[in-house]
């Protein structure tokens, strides 16, 4: 796995600075070939209830051919922004986090996706959660309309003003539709998830947050990950070994805004990325993940874990620990005898 790089891209700043020197969160925004979606998600980081000092943005360029670079130089007087460019060689969206990570200076990193609209007082309610924890924690943010199909999503695009974000996801919750899929999930466990032995599996970076220290420590995004899925959940096995406390905050919400994927395309590139996953861990809840993205999926591999009673992976690997440290002690003993 490679380590956060120390990149050779240029980067371009902000004429926005912070009051102190130091922002207290630093949003990563990986992106590429998206310029309109981007805007959006650009307008709404304007929005936020969080001063504008306290955050900066970090708009990373996978090697975009449209007019990202011009989209994002007009929020430069408006954004405390850099810009990252890297060049454009196939998927690299771990690298281009790494490289947002490597040039960020906020105590938490937010990481958010183009596309997906930030309520007013999402930033502030991560920071809150990180506050007011006690220790480590990776935070998941909630996002409306994440996952739908293409019919939902034209629905969903028709229905509601994404300029008005807040009153967006207002009327997005009171209708009791296009919620994050995950919510089946969160109100049959609760909020907390970190009494699970699997609760990285939900750890989105399309809206989730973690100590930008504690990311550089466990080595940031895998960057063998070369299509898309699974290198936000490798991120959070990772987190959560290193003993962050994974937690949802329904305050952090969002809306994913529209746009056609193919679905059963990119669960077809994640399988091998799990697969891939389950060698890099060789755990009995690591090595279920190479049945991952099918029958065996998010929703139900915690269940699945409970019905075999296999061990946490923090206990899994404090055993083995325990057992290599007999080993030793038990071999130096004989041979001292």
């Amino acid at each position: 796995m490679a380590a956060v790089p120390s990149s050779s891209a240029v980067p371009s700043s902000s004429a926005v600075p912070s009051s102190s020197g130091v922002p207290r969160c630093s949003v990563i925004i990986p992106t590429y070939n998206r310029a309109g979606l981007l805007r959006r998600t650009l307008d709404s980081l304007l929005g936020q209830s969080l001063s504008p000092e306290d955050f900066e943005v970090l708009v990373v360029d996978d090697g975009s051919s449209d007019t990202t670079a011009e989209l994002v130089q007009g929020y430069r007087d408006r954004l405390n922004l850099h810009y990252l460019f890297q060049p454009d060689e196939g998927w690299r969206v771990a690298q281009a986090r790494n490289l947002g990570i490597a040039h960020a200076s906020g105590e938490v990193c937010v990481f958010i996706d183009s596309g997906v609209l930030l309520h007013s007082d999402c930033l502030q309610a991560h920071l809150q959660t990180h506050r007011q924890a006690g220790g480590p924690v990776a935070v998941c943010g909630y996002v409306y309309g994440f996952d739908c199909d293409r019919a939902e999503a034209e629905q969903l695009a028709r229905t509601f003003d994404f300029d008005d974000v807040d009153g967006c996801i207002a009327l997005i919750r009171d209708a009791g539709r296009w919620a994050d899929s995950r919510e089946p999930f969160y109100a049959k466990h609760g909020d907390d998830l970190d009494r699970l032995p699997a609760p990285w599996v939900f750890y989105w970076t399309c809206n989730a947050s973690a100590p930008l220290e504690l990311v550089r420590s466990v080595g940031g995004f895998d960057e063998q990950f070369r299509s898309w899925g699974g290198e936000d959940i490798d991120l959070g096995y990772r987190l959560f070994l290193a003993g962050a406390r994974l937690v949802l905050n329904r305050s952090a919400s969002s809306v994913h805004y529209p746009h056609a994927k193919d679905s059963v395309e990119l669960w077809t590139q994640a399988r091998d990325n799990y697969r891939y996953m389950a060698t890099k861990y060789d755990t009995p809840i690591g090595q279920l993940l190479r049945w991952f993205g099918g029958a065996l999926n998010c929703y139900n591999i915690n269940d699945l874990i409970a019905a075999r009673g296999l061990p946490g992976c923090r206990e899994y690997l404090r055993q083995q620990q325990t057992a290599a440290a007999l080993g030793s002690a038990s071999g130096s003993g004989a041979s001292g005898a």
